[in-house]
């Protein structure tokens, strides 16, 4: 496949705002679709391969390359992971958006707060100004702020409790964060907007309302005009708790499927005990959207889309799922931001080739995780059963009404054992696969990450190309494919 024609200057279109249930740009009406940046400026494990958390893969890797290594490895990373051929790539396909997710540590320390780091803005700056020239708006998403907004990995949690909530401070380094952010990139039409917390799950459902009209406040003092993204509570799948819609602000729901998950039945057929068919994945999608056509306020899916297995059979039934959703979502008038772009091989439009030196050094490692279930997100159980069900057992018997927030004891229990006490044991092991490397090879390892390294799954492009309205003569960037 040949490489793609880089594009003429796209000029900057007018901020996008929100008009009744549509967003617009001027007189258009705008409808986002795209991707989520998981895995670039937010880590995740499931998604670059490592065990625990961003914050203790660092740390191992650090200890393990040393400084030279471990900035030349992450640096290197940082410029392949998302390249003008990813930007080429996504614009052939028909999508028009990006939510790019982001740690605060880019852009503080906890040992310096409120004392902001150029670097972490010089990346994003780039970003944005790449996928601008292919005509890409890109919506900055806070996934990871100080204290953790949610209980798990993806917001650099390592303990499953989210202090954020009830901790001032940390909202107040949040609030500032987002006044800075604003401050930079008020005036620029290819940002869509701010999506200010990710996944938030306040247990007590008192502090999220109070913070969004804080933060919004904030923002609106610096930046006026761009659109506030904001995440319902509970993981984005409960909005009761955040009052009347704030002016000029679009309310994202995530909209996971049963299905999809690593651990989900047939589709249609029974997964977690219940029967899901495409009636029952509509009526879910009406429920945890039923708040923005209440408020008469536009619908975005920040985040949706199955893993796959490896199967064919099963994952011709997710790639229905998806097709599902995606009519959905059309028939509703729903923009919407599919997770995630690129990975080592669970979920991806773009996969780290099987082939590639980073895969095959860490393929012992993946098995390994794999076979004891570290990672939440396309891990299972299976492995370690004779762990957990005498645990599991003794919460039934003692324990009977405990039902921890957000999701009640099994998977807290889980959490506990498999995505905190053994990943944490596994962090270190991760960085050991790098071991021995010189910095010019692990400068050279990141390069696997480039999207002519990469294979690219050909059904998932077909999918969305249909669903975006590609241009039928687009010609695609150079990467292996893969059914």
């Amino acid at each position: 496949m040949g490489a793609m024609t880089r594009p003429a200057a796209v000029p900057e279109p007018p901020i996008l705002a929100v008009a009744g249930s549509r967003i617009v740009a001027g007189a258009d009406v705008v409808t986002l679709r795209g991707f989520g940046l998981g895995g670039w400026m937010n880590m995740e494990n499931f998604i670059t391969g490592y065990a625990g958390t961003e914050s203790q893969m660092r740390r191992a890797m650090r200890r393990t390359l040393g400084e030279e290594g471990y900035q030349r490895f992450f640096g290197r990373l940082m410029k392949a992971f998302f390249t003008d051929d990813d930007a080429a790539l996504l614009r052939a396909l028909g999508l028009n958006s990006l939510r790019i997710p982001v740690n605060y540590r880019h852009f503080e320390r906890d040992d310096a707060p409120f004392q902001y780091r150029e670097e972490g803005f010089a990346l994003l700056d780039r970003m944005i100004a790449l996928c601008a020239r292919h005509g890409i708006y890109t919506i900055i998403d806070l996934h990871a702020v100080p204290g953790a907004q949610n209980q798990h990995w993806h917001s650099d949690n390592p303990t499953q409790w989210a202090g954020f909530w009830a901790q001032r401070q940390f909202q107040d380094r949040v609030v500032a964060l987002w006044e800075r952010i604003a401050d930079r990139y008020r005036g620029n039409g290819w940002v869509a907007g701010y999506n200010p917390v990710n996944e938030p799950a306040d247990a007590h459902g008192d502090v999220i309302g109070p913070f969004y009209r804080r933060v919004e406040r904030a923002i609106r003092a610096v930046d006026p005009d761009h659109i506030l993204f904001l995440d319902g509570n509970r993981y984005s799948t409960q909005f009761h708790e955040l009052g009347d819609p704030l002016p000029n602000c679009v309310y994202t729901a995530h909209d996971y499927a049963l299905p999809g998950f690593v651990d989900g039945g047939p589709y249609p057929g029974v997964s977690r005990g219940q029967y899901i068919d495409r009636d029952t994945v509509e009526e879910t999608f009406l429920a945890r959207t039923a708040y923005m056509r209440e408020t008469g306020t536009p619908i975005w899916v920040g985040e949706f889309g199955p893993v796959y297995t490896g199967d064919p059979q099963r994952d011709a039934q997710r790639y229905t799922l998806l097709e599902d959703q995606l009519e959905i979502f059309a028939r509703h008038d729903a923009s919407w931001a599919l997770w995630t772009y690129k990975d080592v091989g669970l979920q991806a439009l773009a996969g780290v080739s099987p082939e590639s030196g980073y895969r095959r050094r860490l393929a012992p490692f993946l098995e390994k995780k794999a076979r004891l279930g570290v990672d939440s997100w396309g891990g299972t159980d299976a492995g370690v059963r004779d762990v957990l069900d005498p645990i599991e057992e003794l919460f039934r018997r003692e324990f009977p009404g405990f039902a921890p927030y957000p999701w009640g004891a099994h998977r807290w229990i889980h959490g506990h054992i498999r995505h905190v006490m053994l990943a944490e044991a596994m962090v270190d092991e991760y960085a050991r696969t790098f071991a021995g490397l010189s910095p010019a090879e692990a400068e050279a390892l990141a390069d696997d990450f480039a999207l002519p390294a990469c294979v690219v799954r050909t059904r998932l492009a077909d999918i969305l190309k249909a669903a975006a309205g590609g241009p039928r003569d687009a010609e695609p960037v150079t990467a292996a494919a893969a059914p």
